[in-house]
Protein backbone atom coordinates (compact mmCIF):
# COMPACT_ATOMS: atom_id res chain seq x y z
CA UNK A 1 0.00 0.00 0.00
CA UNK A 2 1.84 3.66 -1.22
CA UNK A 3 2.36 5.67 1.82
CA UNK A 4 -0.40 7.98 2.51
CA UNK A 5 -3.34 6.00 1.29
CA UNK A 6 -6.29 6.51 3.00
CA UNK A 7 -9.32 4.27 2.45
CA UNK A 8 -11.44 6.37 3.90
CA UNK A 9 -10.79 9.12 1.48
CA UNK A 10 -10.80 6.94 -1.47
CA UNK A 11 -14.42 5.78 -0.89
CA UNK A 12 -16.19 9.04 0.50
CA UNK A 13 -14.97 12.15 -0.88
CA UNK A 14 -16.27 15.70 -2.53
CA UNK A 15 -16.60 13.68 -5.64
CA UNK A 16 -18.46 10.74 -4.73
CA UNK A 17 -20.65 13.04 -2.26
CA UNK A 18 -21.34 14.83 -5.20
CA UNK A 19 -22.18 11.89 -7.21
CA UNK A 20 -24.61 10.54 -4.85
CA UNK A 21 -26.13 14.36 -4.60
CA UNK A 22 -27.13 14.35 -8.24
CA UNK A 23 -28.46 11.10 -9.06
CA UNK A 24 -31.13 12.42 -5.73
CA UNK A 25 -31.92 15.34 -7.26
CA UNK A 26 -32.37 14.47 -10.85
CA UNK A 27 -34.90 12.00 -9.35
CA UNK A 28 -36.34 13.43 -6.14
CA UNK A 29 -38.21 17.24 -6.62
CA UNK A 30 -36.82 19.67 -4.01
CA UNK A 31 -33.53 17.72 -3.18
CA UNK A 32 -30.67 20.66 -3.45
CA UNK A 33 -27.08 19.68 -4.08
CA UNK A 34 -25.35 21.92 -3.74
CA UNK A 35 -26.84 22.22 0.27
CA UNK A 36 -26.61 18.47 0.89
CA UNK A 37 -22.93 18.73 -0.22
CA UNK A 38 -21.75 21.43 1.62
CA UNK A 39 -23.62 19.58 4.89
CA UNK A 40 -21.74 16.76 4.17
CA UNK A 41 -18.42 17.92 3.60
CA UNK A 42 -18.81 20.64 6.55
CA UNK A 43 -18.27 17.15 8.82
CA UNK A 44 -16.77 14.19 6.54
CA UNK A 45 -12.93 15.66 6.47
CA UNK A 46 -12.91 14.37 10.55
CA UNK A 47 -14.43 11.37 10.29
CA UNK A 48 -13.20 8.06 10.10
CA UNK A 49 -14.75 5.41 7.33
CA UNK A 50 -17.76 4.08 9.37
CA UNK A 51 -18.22 7.53 10.82
CA UNK A 52 -18.78 9.00 7.42
CA UNK A 53 -21.34 6.24 6.56
CA UNK A 54 -23.51 7.74 9.13
CA UNK A 55 -22.83 11.18 8.31
CA UNK A 56 -23.92 10.41 5.01
CA UNK A 57 -27.22 8.24 6.30
CA UNK A 58 -27.88 11.45 8.46
CA UNK A 59 -27.84 14.36 6.34
CA UNK A 60 -29.62 12.15 3.75
CA UNK A 61 -32.52 11.79 6.02
CA UNK A 62 -32.89 15.38 6.80
CA UNK A 63 -33.04 16.17 2.86
CA UNK A 64 -35.90 13.46 1.58
CA UNK A 65 -39.58 12.54 2.76
CA UNK A 66 -40.00 11.98 6.67
CA UNK A 67 -42.63 8.89 5.76
CA UNK A 68 -41.15 5.61 5.19
CA UNK A 69 -43.10 5.11 2.01
CA UNK A 70 -41.63 8.75 0.54
CA UNK A 71 -38.15 7.79 1.27
CA UNK A 72 -38.31 4.52 0.09
CA UNK A 73 -39.38 5.84 -3.38
CA UNK A 74 -36.75 8.48 -3.42
CA UNK A 75 -34.26 6.03 -2.60
CA UNK A 76 -35.24 3.44 -5.54
CA UNK A 77 -35.81 6.04 -8.17
CA UNK A 78 -32.48 7.47 -7.30
CA UNK A 79 -30.79 4.41 -7.98
CA UNK A 80 -28.57 3.79 -10.96
CA UNK A 81 -28.52 0.77 -13.04
CA UNK A 82 -27.96 -2.56 -11.40
CA UNK A 83 -24.54 -3.62 -11.41
CA UNK A 84 -23.51 -6.20 -14.74
CA UNK A 85 -25.61 -9.50 -13.87
CA UNK A 86 -22.94 -10.81 -16.42
CA UNK A 87 -20.26 -10.75 -14.52
CA UNK A 88 -19.96 -13.46 -11.50
CA UNK A 89 -16.80 -12.22 -8.93
CA UNK A 90 -15.76 -9.22 -7.50
CA UNK A 91 -18.15 -6.84 -8.02
CA UNK A 92 -19.10 -5.51 -4.87
CA UNK A 93 -20.02 -2.13 -6.03
CA UNK A 94 -19.83 1.55 -5.05
CA UNK A 95 -18.84 2.19 -1.51
CA UNK A 96 -21.09 5.49 -1.55
CA UNK A 97 -24.18 3.14 -1.57
CA UNK A 98 -23.62 1.94 2.18
CA UNK A 99 -25.14 4.69 3.60
CA UNK A 100 -28.40 4.57 1.50
CA UNK A 101 -28.77 0.81 3.94
CA UNK A 102 -27.83 2.44 7.18
CA UNK A 103 -30.37 5.28 5.99
CA UNK A 104 -33.03 2.53 5.75
CA UNK A 105 -32.47 1.09 8.72
CA UNK A 106 -32.45 4.42 10.62
CA UNK A 107 -35.81 5.66 9.53
CA UNK A 108 -37.87 2.28 8.58
CA UNK A 109 -36.75 -0.57 10.88
CA UNK A 110 -39.47 -0.66 13.08
CA UNK A 111 -42.54 0.82 11.03
CA UNK A 112 -41.91 -0.33 7.81
CA UNK A 113 -39.96 -3.95 8.00
CA UNK A 114 -41.73 -5.19 4.56
CA UNK A 115 -40.95 -2.31 2.79
CA UNK A 116 -37.31 -1.81 4.03
CA UNK A 117 -36.41 -5.29 2.94
CA UNK A 118 -37.98 -4.40 -0.49
CA UNK A 119 -35.50 -1.79 -0.58
CA UNK A 120 -32.73 -3.52 0.65
CA UNK A 121 -33.26 -5.75 -1.91
CA UNK A 122 -32.69 -3.37 -4.81
CA UNK A 123 -30.14 -1.43 -3.12
CA UNK A 124 -27.80 -4.67 -2.59
CA UNK A 125 -27.83 -4.93 -6.66
CA UNK A 126 -25.36 -1.38 -6.31
CA UNK A 127 -24.01 -1.96 -3.49
CA UNK A 128 -23.64 -5.20 -1.38
CA UNK A 129 -26.38 -4.64 1.90
CA UNK A 130 -24.63 -7.61 4.18
CA UNK A 131 -24.48 -4.93 7.34
CA UNK A 132 -27.75 -3.07 6.77
CA UNK A 133 -29.83 -6.70 6.92
CA UNK A 134 -28.63 -7.55 10.39
CA UNK A 135 -30.91 -5.03 12.09
CA UNK A 136 -33.76 -7.23 10.57
CA UNK A 137 -32.18 -10.23 11.56
CA UNK A 138 -32.32 -9.08 15.29
CA UNK A 139 -35.47 -7.25 15.53
CA UNK A 140 -37.48 -9.20 12.20
CA UNK A 141 -35.88 -12.51 12.46
CA UNK A 142 -38.28 -15.39 11.21
CA UNK A 143 -39.34 -12.46 8.62
CA UNK A 144 -36.09 -11.61 7.14
CA UNK A 145 -35.05 -15.32 6.82
CA UNK A 146 -38.08 -16.04 5.45
CA UNK A 147 -37.85 -13.43 3.10
CA UNK A 148 -34.38 -14.88 2.45
CA UNK A 149 -35.84 -18.26 1.41
CA UNK A 150 -37.02 -16.47 -1.95
CA UNK A 151 -33.70 -14.32 -1.97
CA UNK A 152 -31.63 -17.53 -2.61
CA UNK A 153 -33.64 -18.49 -5.70
CA UNK A 154 -33.36 -14.50 -7.60
CA UNK A 155 -31.74 -14.65 -10.70
CA UNK A 156 -29.84 -11.83 -9.65
CA UNK A 157 -26.72 -13.41 -7.90
CA UNK A 158 -26.04 -10.30 -5.58
CA UNK A 159 -29.39 -10.67 -4.11
CA UNK A 160 -28.40 -14.54 -3.39
CA UNK A 161 -25.12 -13.51 -1.81
CA UNK A 162 -26.58 -11.81 0.98
CA UNK A 163 -28.60 -14.46 1.79
CA UNK A 164 -25.07 -16.16 3.11
CA UNK A 165 -22.89 -13.04 3.48
CA UNK A 166 -26.17 -11.24 5.54
CA UNK A 167 -26.41 -14.10 7.82
CA UNK A 168 -22.50 -15.07 8.78
CA UNK A 169 -21.84 -15.62 12.44
CA UNK A 170 -18.70 -13.36 12.09
CA UNK A 171 -19.22 -11.22 9.75
CA UNK A 172 -16.39 -8.27 9.76
CA UNK A 173 -18.01 -5.28 10.62
CA UNK A 174 -21.37 -6.94 11.04
CA UNK A 175 -23.37 -6.38 14.35
CA UNK A 176 -24.15 -10.07 15.92
CA UNK A 177 -27.38 -11.89 15.09
CA UNK A 178 -29.42 -13.82 17.32
CA UNK A 179 -28.83 -17.02 14.98
CA UNK A 180 -27.67 -20.48 16.02
CA UNK A 181 -24.97 -21.62 13.57
CA UNK A 182 -27.48 -23.93 11.93
CA UNK A 183 -30.00 -21.99 11.54
CA UNK A 184 -28.84 -20.50 7.96
CA UNK A 185 -27.60 -23.84 6.77
CA UNK A 186 -31.32 -25.07 4.95
CA UNK A 187 -30.02 -21.42 3.09
CA UNK A 188 -26.70 -22.38 2.71
CA UNK A 189 -28.00 -26.15 1.61
CA UNK A 190 -29.62 -24.13 -1.75
CA UNK A 191 -26.55 -22.03 -2.30
CA UNK A 192 -23.80 -24.34 -2.67
CA UNK A 193 -24.61 -25.53 -5.82
CA UNK A 194 -24.56 -21.99 -7.24
CA UNK A 195 -22.96 -21.33 -10.81
CA UNK A 196 -21.06 -18.27 -9.67
CA UNK A 197 -18.06 -18.69 -7.35
CA UNK A 198 -19.35 -14.74 -5.45
CA UNK A 199 -21.91 -16.82 -3.62
CA UNK A 200 -20.07 -19.66 -3.82
CA UNK A 201 -17.04 -17.60 -1.97
CA UNK A 202 -19.82 -16.30 0.84
CA UNK A 203 -20.60 -19.98 1.76
CA UNK A 204 -17.60 -20.85 1.97
CA UNK A 205 -16.68 -17.77 4.44
CA UNK A 206 -19.82 -18.88 6.02
CA UNK A 207 -19.00 -22.27 6.54
CA UNK A 208 -15.61 -21.55 7.80
CA UNK A 209 -16.58 -18.37 10.75
CA UNK A 210 -18.69 -21.99 11.87
CA UNK A 211 -15.59 -23.87 12.00
CA UNK A 212 -14.35 -21.68 14.58
CA UNK A 213 -17.20 -23.10 16.90
CA UNK A 214 -18.38 -26.14 15.70
CA UNK A 215 -16.23 -27.76 13.05
CA UNK A 216 -17.57 -30.88 13.28
CA UNK A 217 -21.18 -28.83 11.92
CA UNK A 218 -19.15 -28.08 9.02
CA UNK A 219 -17.20 -31.01 7.84
CA UNK A 220 -20.93 -33.08 8.44
CA UNK A 221 -22.64 -30.35 6.02
CA UNK A 222 -19.58 -30.54 3.50
CA UNK A 223 -20.15 -34.38 3.19
CA UNK A 224 -23.53 -34.29 2.83
CA UNK A 225 -22.90 -31.73 0.04
CA UNK A 226 -20.66 -34.04 -1.50
CA UNK A 227 -22.83 -37.16 -1.47
CA UNK A 228 -25.78 -34.90 -3.26
CA UNK A 229 -23.79 -34.21 -5.79
CA UNK A 230 -25.33 -30.46 -6.66
CA UNK A 231 -22.26 -28.61 -7.25
CA UNK A 232 -19.48 -29.72 -9.43
CA UNK A 233 -16.70 -31.02 -8.39
CA UNK A 234 -13.91 -28.96 -9.07
CA UNK A 235 -16.36 -26.20 -7.46
CA UNK A 236 -17.00 -27.96 -4.27
CA UNK A 237 -13.69 -28.75 -3.88
CA UNK A 238 -13.03 -24.90 -4.28
CA UNK A 239 -15.84 -24.27 -1.63
CA UNK A 240 -14.25 -27.55 0.45
CA UNK A 241 -10.78 -25.69 1.09
CA UNK A 242 -11.59 -22.31 1.43
CA UNK A 243 -14.36 -23.36 3.85
CA UNK A 244 -11.52 -25.44 6.04
CA UNK A 245 -8.81 -23.09 5.61
CA UNK A 246 -9.27 -22.18 9.46
CA UNK A 247 -9.20 -25.69 10.36
CA UNK A 248 -6.46 -26.86 8.39
CA UNK A 249 -4.10 -23.59 9.77
CA UNK A 250 -5.16 -25.25 13.52
CA UNK A 251 -3.94 -28.63 12.37
CA UNK A 252 -7.56 -29.89 12.69
CA UNK A 253 -7.31 -33.53 11.69
CA UNK A 254 -10.67 -34.10 10.38
CA UNK A 255 -9.91 -31.42 8.06
CA UNK A 256 -6.91 -32.61 6.80
CA UNK A 257 -8.48 -35.99 6.06
CA UNK A 258 -11.07 -34.63 3.97
CA UNK A 259 -8.73 -32.59 2.06
CA UNK A 260 -6.90 -35.72 1.28
CA UNK A 261 -3.74 -35.38 3.87
CA UNK A 262 -3.25 -38.02 6.29
CA UNK A 263 -1.90 -36.69 9.44
CA UNK A 264 -0.63 -40.37 10.63
CA UNK A 265 1.74 -40.79 7.79
CA UNK A 266 4.83 -41.43 8.44
CA UNK A 267 6.95 -38.47 7.11
CA UNK A 268 9.96 -37.08 8.74
CA UNK A 269 11.68 -33.76 7.76
CA UNK A 270 15.16 -32.06 8.43
CA UNK A 271 15.06 -28.69 9.03
CA UNK A 272 17.44 -26.03 8.34
CA UNK A 273 18.26 -22.46 8.44
CA UNK A 274 19.73 -19.94 6.06
CA UNK A 275 22.87 -19.09 6.64
CA UNK A 276 23.63 -15.36 8.30
CA UNK A 277 21.78 -13.83 11.40
CA UNK A 278 18.20 -13.16 11.01
CA UNK A 279 17.53 -8.89 11.41
CA UNK A 280 14.51 -7.29 11.57
CA UNK A 281 13.81 -5.70 7.68
CA UNK A 282 15.56 -8.66 6.53
CA UNK A 283 14.20 -12.15 6.08
CA UNK A 284 13.83 -15.28 7.92
CA UNK A 285 15.46 -18.13 5.20
CA UNK A 286 14.82 -21.89 5.58
CA UNK A 287 14.94 -25.04 3.80
CA UNK A 288 13.96 -28.58 5.09
CA UNK A 289 14.13 -32.00 3.14
CA UNK A 290 10.72 -34.02 3.38
CA UNK A 291 10.67 -38.11 3.69
CA UNK A 292 7.57 -40.50 3.72
CA UNK A 293 5.90 -42.84 1.54
CA UNK A 294 6.11 -42.58 -1.90
CA UNK A 295 3.56 -40.10 -3.71
CA UNK A 296 1.96 -39.68 -0.69
CA UNK A 297 0.33 -36.23 -0.24
CA UNK A 298 2.20 -33.37 1.92
CA UNK A 299 0.47 -29.94 2.77
CA UNK A 300 3.04 -28.18 4.28
CA UNK A 301 2.70 -25.17 6.77
CA UNK A 302 5.12 -23.44 8.95
CA UNK A 303 4.47 -21.57 12.33
CA UNK A 304 6.60 -18.85 13.61
CA UNK A 305 6.55 -18.04 17.40
CA UNK A 306 7.22 -13.86 17.69
CA UNK A 307 8.56 -12.20 20.96
CA UNK A 308 6.01 -9.92 22.45
CA UNK A 309 6.58 -7.10 24.61
CA UNK A 310 6.86 -8.49 27.91
CA UNK A 311 8.74 -11.81 27.23
CA UNK A 312 5.26 -13.91 25.67
CA UNK A 313 5.12 -15.90 22.52
CA UNK A 314 2.92 -14.98 19.57
CA UNK A 315 2.59 -17.87 17.06
CA UNK A 316 1.35 -17.57 13.43
CA UNK A 317 0.82 -20.22 10.52
CA UNK A 318 1.66 -19.10 7.01
CA UNK A 319 1.02 -21.75 4.08
CA UNK A 320 4.50 -23.27 2.60
CA UNK A 321 3.25 -25.73 -0.13
CA UNK A 322 1.05 -28.45 -1.08
CA UNK A 323 2.54 -31.52 -2.97
CA UNK A 324 3.94 -35.26 -3.38
CA UNK A 325 6.84 -36.65 -1.80
CA UNK A 326 7.68 -37.94 -5.50
CA UNK A 327 10.00 -40.98 -5.01
CA UNK A 328 9.09 -40.96 -1.52
CA UNK A 329 11.20 -37.26 -0.96
CA UNK A 330 10.51 -33.25 -1.34
CA UNK A 331 12.68 -30.01 -0.54
CA UNK A 332 11.18 -27.34 0.14
CA UNK A 333 12.66 -23.74 0.79
CA UNK A 334 11.02 -20.24 2.26
CA UNK A 335 11.96 -17.00 2.42
CA UNK A 336 10.30 -14.90 4.66
CA UNK A 337 9.92 -11.46 4.71
CA UNK A 338 10.76 -9.69 8.32
CA UNK A 339 9.29 -6.08 7.66
CA UNK A 340 10.30 -3.49 10.27
CA UNK A 341 7.88 -0.85 11.14
CA UNK A 342 4.42 -2.60 9.80
CA UNK A 343 1.64 -0.71 11.05
CA UNK A 344 -0.29 -4.29 11.65
CA UNK A 345 2.49 -6.09 13.59
CA UNK A 346 5.69 -4.98 15.57
CA UNK A 347 8.98 -7.42 15.63
CA UNK A 348 10.79 -7.65 19.04
CA UNK A 349 14.29 -8.73 19.30
CA UNK A 350 15.01 -11.66 20.85
CA UNK A 351 14.41 -15.53 21.02
CA UNK A 352 11.74 -16.89 18.27
CA UNK A 353 10.93 -20.45 16.68
CA UNK A 354 10.17 -22.00 13.61
CA UNK A 355 7.71 -25.19 13.50
CA UNK A 356 7.12 -27.29 10.11
CA UNK A 357 4.03 -28.54 10.12
CA UNK A 358 3.09 -31.74 7.91
CA UNK A 359 -0.57 -32.69 7.31
CA UNK A 360 -1.23 -30.51 10.69
CA UNK A 361 1.31 -32.67 11.95
CA UNK A 362 4.52 -30.66 13.75
CA UNK A 363 7.06 -32.52 12.38
CA UNK A 364 10.32 -30.14 12.99
CA UNK A 365 11.18 -27.19 15.25
CA UNK A 366 13.62 -25.27 15.35
CA UNK A 367 14.33 -21.74 17.40
CA UNK A 368 16.74 -18.48 16.38
CA UNK A 369 17.57 -15.11 17.34
CA UNK A 370 16.22 -12.39 15.68
CA UNK A 371 18.13 -9.47 16.14
CA UNK A 372 17.43 -5.68 15.78
CA UNK A 373 17.41 -3.97 12.47
CA UNK A 374 21.03 -3.05 11.23
CA UNK A 375 21.77 0.73 11.61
Amino acid sequence: MASGFSLKDQLFNREKTRYLAGLFAASHAGFDPDRFEAEVMAELPALELKQRISLIAEVLSRHLPQDPEGMAAAILNALPPPLDPSLSDDDFGDFIFAPLGELVELRALETAPDLSLDVLAEITKRFSMEWAIRPYLVHWTDKTLARMEVWAEDENYHLRRLVSEGTRPRLPWGQAVPLALSQPLPLLDRLSGDPTRYVTRSVANHLNDISKKDPELVLTRLRQWQAEGVQSQSELDWITTHALRGLVKQGHSGAMEMLGYDPAAPVTAHLQLGPGPVRIGGALEFDCMLQGPSDAPVLVDYRLHFQRPGGKLSAKVFKLKQTRLKGGTARLSKRHPLKAGASTFTLVPGLHRLDLLVNGIERGSLTFDLLAQAE
